[in-house]
């Protein structure tokens, strides 16, 4: 594992137009709890994870029942659709986005819950039990493209030629407000978390793809405790998107080759994520892809069963050598906060 430790804020150029990411959970719980399946997902401690880690406590905030959808995508798309209800009809809408599987099932739910429709463009590597699912929610599945930035490009040239509404995940320049208020709506993760934890966390492990969950859970967790949490941002070593972008000073493009962590194989990062996590994060680990199911395989004996994806952070606490430990200051007193993004792929 590679670990890249930042003093913050870390620079960038060409983000001075992008805003911070929001930290009003409020709002966004206000909203989502007026959804009946809406409920906080439990945090829940994991002393197999925490002795095999070498910490006093590790705690699992585990998103896997989350609003029936399976992954704390659920807070997000669906909430952007809830607010674009509240201003006006959108059952004559059709929204469109580019998936790994689990926002597209966020974008599905949402437009169906409101009358409206659903495009989902996936890549040739999305698993035909993701297809299925989103198929099953109501949504038009469309395979372009051999990685998640052919199928996004797709959903964008969509959108354009017919009218649709492009509901991303990821933010770029010119395309800022619809990923903003969706991070937004990841803030209640946090939010509850926050409720929920017995005391502090001394470190948080927060797995990314284009970054929107890290960003947002980031952003509340340094409102909340200041800097005392050292935040640590975990990627595939396979599609470094935030870690290249902080090493080279601007939002690039990584390459790499398709990562087993199919929701975090995203090579080129949200800029509202990047420019949050500049601020909020202290540590960026890019993981492998056999440290990943590692991790995978760690949390499903300790009754946590996910993916490789839901269980990035994880890996990356455990895969901590003697040298790293020491520079990030675990120790056995450490109280560790992890998120299981997803249930089993």
């Amino acid at each position: 594992m590679e670990i890249l430790h930042i003093t913050r804020p870390a620079p960038l150029v060409g983000l001075d137009d992008v805003p911070m990411p929001s930290t009003d959970a409020p709002r966004a719980q206000a909203l989502v709890e007026r959804c009946p399946v809406a409920a906080a997902t439990p945090l829940s401690a994991a002393p197999a994870i925490a002795k095999q880690a070498g910490v006093q406590d590790v705690w699992i905030k585990d998103e896997r029942g989350r609003m029936g959808l399976g992954s704390f995508k659920a807070l997000g798309a669906a909430y952007v659709v809830a607010c674009d209800a509240q201003e006006g009809d959108v059952s004559k809408r059709t929204y469109v986005t580019a998936s790994a599987g689990n926002h597209g099932m966020s974008v599905a739910a949402g437009a169906s819950a409101f009358g409206a429709s659903s495009v989902v463009y996936i890549a040739q590597t999305v698993p035909e039990s993701f297809a299925t699912r989103l198929e099953t929610q109501g949504a038009r599945v469309i395979r372009e493209g051999e990685t998640y930035e052919d199928s996004l490009r797709a959903a964008e040239k969509a959108a354009e030629n017919n009218g649709w509404v492009l509901l991303s995940d990821g933010s770029w320049h010119g395309y800022i407000d619809r990923p903003h208020r969706l991070m937004e709506g990841y803030t209640i993760l946090m939010a509850e978390a926050i409720e929920q934890l017995p005391q502090a966390p001394t470190h948080i492990f927060l797995q990314a793809g284009v970054g929107g969950l890290a960003c947002a859970c980031a952003a509340l967790a340094r409102e909340t405790w200041g800097d005392a949490p050292r935040i640590v941002v975990v990627e595939p070593d396979a599609a470094p998107a935030l870690h290249g972008s902080i090493v080279a000073g601007k939002a690039v493009e990584s390459s790499g080759p398709v990562s087993d962590m199919g929701r975090l194989d995203c090579k080129m990062p949200s800029i509202i994520a990047l420019k949050g996590l500049a601020r909020d994060a202290d540590d960026f680990a890019l993981i492998s892809e056999a440290e990943g199911q590692a991790g995978a395989g760690l949390c499903m004996v300790a009754g946590f069963g996910s993916s490789p994806s839901g269980a990035a952070g994880v890996a990356a606490l455990v895969s901590l050598n003697a040298d790293q430990r020491a520079a990030m200051g675990v120790t056995a007193q450490s109280r560790i906060l992890c998120v299981l993004s997803e249930g089993p792929a």
